[in-house]
């Protein structure tokens, strides 16, 4: 029996062909400026912006580690997400996305000179966020090309491959050469298109995984009603017990996973992904495609509804996904081959080996279409970030100011093409979709809070602070982790690096004179952040008398907690519904309406509001 039926090859080709087109159709758009080709001319919807944002986090890879962390840990995986974490998309709804967008600016490097000015400190903060936001996007990248890898190994045999290939591959890299093909028909919308081609590119996609994600929802609903559901105690609720489940008399190899994930310690884990999480997310978005959304959007108020609008349309049809394809494995487990290309057991195969077992012909067309797709667009919106910084930030900066539109052009694909290329040696380097997301999330995101919280919140942090701090922190983030304590997860190392980055920046914040006092006025004004402010303030009431400064405090934490509880009740929600477990979904619903209710009220309908 052929694995991939002449329907859902013709339907994955049409897919195909959509994008190629988009890109083709949107090519002269995105030529005609740089802020066409990087930003859509800031002229795209928040909603369509929102969508194509919560596209991009609708990764191949990212699905999969859900997948197998929910087949694991049950309900309670709706907390490991925590980890990224999911939630800073609450603080961007609610305040910091209004912040950024006030700006104007093109990419969180050319932000820095809204803050600091143009000094000396200024120039080399600027330096060192364009190196981090290229270190963070090819680590993105390369996480991505190996999830795809590993998902197309399953429907792609190498035996029938190989056949057709000149060359010998060892089994480990399999995977990767997966990666690397897909990768390259990646690279052809993207940089044809720029973000409007980014966009509308995602936009089908999320119509296609919409519809896959209701079928494999419910042909899981169906499987839970045949009653051969088998799971640990505690799996059901959020709550009770731990992480460290008792797999042994039921699947015995998920005990090794779960030592190996080093989730043990459920509370500990917990506390500290809330700590880190909501260190992460005052810090403001990292310089990836998630800022590029928000820096695209038309104004402040829509940059925020955009951020909004991705936890709403993302969560629960993500989430129907996830739970639709745990409960067909956990019920026919039995059925699945989770042997890899070295005869071991990887849990994270059991996703598109359930994807191949389970789903029907033209559904599978479908499917496969959608999670390439998926993989394309988190690919695609990455690359116009690193883009961004390195024709923005670097070029057009340092190298060529007065460069013409065919040069920035020209030198938007050449960097485009370095970058691919680039994520694609990393990719060979990564062990699997688990080790490198460990990476991004715990060691470079502990490296980046320190520095970028005292730059919204204290007016005394300049660009020499801005820049030991980072120093400091990523210093730390290859030295602890690597040669200190090698054998810890990486979150629990997370203080360690803070502590470094905060002394570096303070150090270096009183190396050097504070920021200019036109500067520091003149972001203080525009974008109203709540703080250690009180010098800028006093001296602006003295210019204004009817200046006022931002008193939201208060309300803005009221609005992220009630944000947080909404987010989670839409991830846990499908769950339960898939699961058929009324009597939590009941309570779920209900959670969730008080939540929107509080947000109409309190946040939606002060939106358009500005200080006076």
């Amino acid at each position: 029996m052929e694995l991939l039926h002449s329907v859902d090859i013709l339907i994955i080709a049409l897919y195909l062909v959509t994008i190629v087109v988009i890109g083709l159709v949107l090519r002269k758009r995105a030529q005609r400026s740089k802020d066409d080709y990087l930003l859509g001319g800031k002229s795209i919807p928040w909603y369509m912006l929102g969508l194509s944002n919560a596209s991009g986090m609708f990764d191949i890879s990212g699905t999969i580690w859900l997948v197998t962390l929910m087949f694991v840990y049950g309900v309670k995986s709706a907390w490991i997400p925590w980890l990224w974490p999911v939630f800073n998309q609450i603080f961007l709804m609610v305040y910091l996305s209004k912040w950024l967008r006030r700006s104007n600016a093109t990419t969180g490097a050319e932000w820095i000179g809204t803050r600091f000015g143009f000094g000396k400190g200024a120039k080399m903060s600027h330096i060192i966020v364009v190196v981090f936001a290229l270190v963070v996007c090819l680590g993105y990248l390369a996480y991505g090309f190996i999830g795809l890898g590993k998902f197309v190994e399953i429907f792609v045999p190498w035996e029938v491959v190989s056949n057709y290939i000149p060359f010998a591959i060892a089994p480990e890299y399999v995977p990767h050469f997966y990666g690397t093909l897909f990768t390259i028909f990646a690279v052809f919308y993207s940089l044809l298109g720029g973000m409007s081609g980014i966009v509308w590119a995602d936009v089908v996609q999320f119509a296609i995984m919409t519809v896959a994600a209701l079928v494999i929802g419910y042909l899981g609903f169906q499987a839970i009603g045949t009653g051969g559901l088998h799971v640990p105690e505690g799996w059901m609720s959020p709550f009770k017990g731990g992480l460290n489940m008792d797999w042994s008399t039921i699947i015995p190899e998920v005990t090794d996973k779960i030592e190996s994930d080093g989730y043990g310690l459920f509370t500990y884990l917990i506390l500290m992904m809330l700590f880190k999480g909501i260190l992460v997310s005052v810090a403001g978005p990292a310089p990836t495609y998630d800022m590029q959304k928000i820096l695209s959007t038309k104004s402040p108020a829509e940059a925020a509804k955009m951020s909004g609008f991705v936890s709403v349309i993302l969560m629960p049809i993500r989430y129907l996904m996830i739970a639709g394809f745990a409960a067909l494995a956990l019920v026919y487990y039995d059925r699945l081959d989770l042997l890899n290309s070295t005869g071991n057991i990887d849990f994270e195969l059991i996703l598109p080996t359930a994807i191949k077992e389970f789903v029907p012909v033209g559904l599978l067309g479908l499917l496969l279409a959608g999670l390439i797709a998926a993989f394309m667009s988190t690919f695609a919106g990455t690359l116009n970030a690193a883009q961004a910084y390195l024709v923005n930030d670097i070029y057009l900066k340092y190298t060529k100011p007065e460069a013409t539109a065919s040069q920035i052009k020209n030198m938007n694909y050449l960097t485009g093409i370095v970058v691919v290329i680039v994520s694609i040696i990393l990719g060979f380097y990564a062990e699997n979709v688990n080790a490198i997301l460990n990476i991004i999330v715990s060691v470079l995101y502990g490296s980046y809070v320190g520095a970028n919280i005292l730059k919204w919140h204290w007016w005394r942090f300049n660009g020499e602070g801005f820049f030991w701090g980072m120093v400091a922190g990523l210093g730390a983030a290859y030295i602890v982790p690597t040669h200190m304590f090698p054998d810890v997860n990486e979150l629990y190392l997370f203080p360690i690096l803070l502590i470094v980055s905060l002394i570096g920046s303070i150090i270096g914040t009183y190396s050097a004179p504070p920021t200019n006092e036109t500067v520091l006025k003149e972001f203080y004004k525009n974008v109203r952040p709540w703080g250690f402010w009180k010098p800028v303030y006093e001296k602006l009431v003295a210019e204004d008398p009817n200046f006022k400064k931002n008193k939201d405090f208060g309300m803005d934490m009221f609005n992220v907690v009630v944000g947080i509880v909404a987010q989670t009740a839409l991830v846990i929600l499908p769950m339960y519904i898939i699961f058929r477990q009324n009597t939590p979904v009941y309570i779920a619903i209900a959670i969730l309406v008080v939540c929107i209710y509080l947000l109409k009220k309190f946040w939606w309908n002060n939106l358009e509001k500005e200080l006076d």
